[in-house]
C-alpha cells in the first residue's frame, strides 16, 4: 500500500491548486485617491472557482484592491487607478467596457447587509429586471427561488416573499443579499467583510455558503478574521501599507508563510 508522507500530499495539493486557470489577472495596479497613493504596484492573479482571502491590518490596501475588480473606485472622487486588471482577458478599464454589464459579472456584497426596501422577491428580481435576464412571471419566480436557494435562505422565507427584506435578521439579511448577487448569474463574486455585523451562528452559516457558492463561482473576501480566512479559501493574499506581501495557498500562508510580516500579522504582533 503506498502511503504518501505529509509533504508529498502538500506538494500534489500545489501541483493541482496551480493547474486552475486565471479568472482575474491583475498586474501592477496602483490606486491614488487625489495626490496619495493607497496601493503600489500590486500583482495580483485570482483563480477560476477559487476562495482567495485578503487579510492584512486596517488600512493596508485590500478593500480597495477588492474595489478596483469591480471599479467601484469609479464612485469616489479624485481616485485613479493605473495598472491592469483583466476578466477573462478582457480588460475591464477599457473605455468601451460597460460598467452596468461588468458589475453584472463581478457582483459584490458590502459589509453591512443592505437590502433594498421592497420584499424579498423584489430584491432578488431587481439585477434580473433591469439587465433584461427575465421577463415572465414564471421567468421571475424561477430565479428567486433559484437564487434564495443558492444563498441558503429558501426554506426561511418561501412563504414570505413578499414581506420587506429589511425585516429580516441581520444573518438573512446578508444571506438576501448574497442572493440579489447571485440573481444576475455572475461570474466573480466579491465579498468585503460580510461576517463583520453578524453573530456566529450568522457568520457560520454565510461561510457555509461560501464553501458551497464556489462551485459555480470565483469568490474574492476581504476579512479581519484569520480564522475564517484559514476556513473559507483556499488561497490568500496578505496586504500591508499599500503593497502586496505575498499570495499562496491558505495553508501555506498559515502555517509557513515566506514573509515574516505575515507571520507576524496571523500571530497577532501587529494589526
Amino acid at each position: 500500500m503506498n502511503i504518501m508522507s505529509e509533504a508529498a500530499v502538500e506538494k500534489a495539493l500545489d501541483q493541482k491548486m496551480n493547474t486552475v486557470p486565471y479568472k482575474m489577472i491583475g498586474k501592477d495596479v496602483s490606486v491614488y485617491y487625489g495626490e496619495k497613493r493607497a496601493l503600489f504596484d500590486v500583482n495580483l492573479n485570482i483563480r477560476e472557482n477559487t476562495v482567495t482571502a485578503l487579510i492584512g491590518p486596517s488600512g493596508c490596501g485590500k478593500s480597495t484592491f477588492l474595489r478596483t475588480l469591480n471599479r467601484m473606485n469609479d464612485t469616489i472622487e479624485n481616485c485613479r487607478v493605473t495598472g491592469k486588471i483583466t476578466l477573462d482577458e478582457d480588460d475591464i478599464y477599457d473605455p468601451t467596457i460597460d460598467v452596468v454589464e461588468l458589475r453584472a459579472r463581478v457582483g459584490m456584497v458590502f459589509q453591512k447587509p443592505n437590502p433594498f426596501p421592497k420584499s424579498i422577491y423584489d430584491n432578488v428580481a431587481y439585477g434580473p429586471r433591469i439587465h433584461g435576464l427575465a421577463r415572465t412571471k414564471s421567468e421571475f419566480d424561477d430565479v428567486v427561488e433559484t437564487s434564495l436557494q443558492k444563498a441558503g435562505l429558501w426554506n426561511e422565507v418561501k412563504d414570505r416573499l413578499q414581506e420587506p427584506g429589511t425585516g429580516l435578521s441581520g444573518g438573512q439579511q446578508q444571506r438576501l443579499c448574497i442572493a440579489r448577487a447571485v440573481a444576475v448569474s455572475p461570474e466573480v463574486i466579491l465579498m468585503d467583510e460580510p461576517c463583520s455585523a453578524l453573530d456566529p451562528i450568522a457568520t457560520a452559516k454565510v461561510e457555509e455558503l461560501i464553501h458551497e457558492l464556489r462551485t459555480n463561482f470565483t469568490i474574492v473576501i476581504v476579512t479581519h478574521s484569520m480564522q475564517q480566512a484559514a476556513r473559507v479559501s483556499q488561497r490568500t493574499a496578505m496586504f500591508h501599507l499599500g503593497n502586496l506581501v505575498e499570495e499562496n495557498d491558505t495553508d501555506k500562508m498559515f502555517t509557513n508563510p515566506d514573509d515574516q510580516r505575515t507571520q507576524d500579522y496571523i500571530m497577532g504582533r501587529f494589526g
